[in-house]
């Protein structure tokens, strides 16, 4: 430092001053993040400009950043809940969410960076307390299950949508019944399914024997009017021009059977 000329040490310490600020300044933000500037001396948090996005941003050093996810998101939440009838159910269901993008400073100021413990988790767990509260053990296990998924996924959005929280969707990943409402559960819907198959065959027999009268029916009135059509003097014609057309054939010999009205020419062949 004694050798470096006088002039020289100002900016010396000039430089090492502006890297220091620098590297105190510099915030960089990466995918699928942004920031929340804080101005120490300008009114704290900014919430009337969008959020820093991605990238590399330079700031007054004694004002802070912080930093948020903001792409889609998953938590997952097992809970212990109540049927209508009173009965204890394991139920586990996955929310899908992000903060809303515009309003992040608004989110950082009044609910902070854990606001999943104290906004997401609550409101999830009170939205499927009241649903499942609403069904019985077996409506929950089968039929009512995607109905049960809708109204959570809405009565939550109800309670998060001025939280400054997107809520995209409520899944019902897994429901644990007590064994023994699961096993009778299980039972009835079996015999259930056997009464609809036995009840479909007994359909379709009666369909089948339906389908074999009205064929047997159609024969039977097609032999009838065939009947009451054939009289003596048109079998008399048809014996007629059958006979005719075969005695043009070289090959047979006409030999007339019987006599009178009756009577029927039969054509046998050489």
């Amino acid at each position: 430092m004694d050798k470096l000329p006088k002039v020289a040490l100002p900016f010396i310490i000039a430089i090492v001053i502006l890297v220091v600020i620098i590297t105190k300044s510099a915030v960089t933000i990466d995918s699928g993040q942004a920031g929340v500037l804080y101005k120490t001396f300008g009114g704290g948090v900014v919430t009337d400009e969008a959020p820093m996005g991605e990238g590399f941003h330079i700031v007054a050093p004694w004002n802070k950043v912080y930093i948020y996810e903001v792409r889609q998101m998953e938590l997952t939440e097992r809970m212990k809940v109540l049927s209508s009838n009173g009965l204890d159910i394991q139920l586990e269901a996955t929310a899908w969410y992000m903060p809303e993008f515009q309003e992040l400073g608004k989110l950082h100021q009044e609910k902070g960076a854990n606001y999943l413990d104290r906004v997401l988790k609550p409101a999830i767990r009170s939205a499927t307390r009241s649903v499942v509260g609403r069904y019985t053990p077996e409506q929950i296990y089968s039929s009512k299950r995607d109905a049960i998924q809708a109204e959570i996924f809405d009565e939550t959005k109800k309670i998060v949508d001025d939280q400054f929280i997107n809520l995209v969707e409520v899944l019902v990943r897994d429901v644990t019944l007590p064994t023994a409402i699961k096993d009778a559960i299980e039972r009835k819907l079996g015999q259930e399914q056997e009464s609809l198959e036995y009840e479909f065959r007994l359909v379709t027999a009666a369909k089948e024997a339906e389908k074999v009268i009205i064929e047997a029916q159609g024969k039977a009135d097609a032999n009838r009017i065939l009947s009451a059509s054939l009289t003596d003097k048109i079998l008399q014609d048809k014996g007629i021009e059958a006979t005719i057309k075969l005695s043009e054939s070289p090959n047979s010999k006409v030999v007339v059977i019987g006599s009178g009205d009756s009577g029927m020419p039969i054509i046998l062949g050489n």
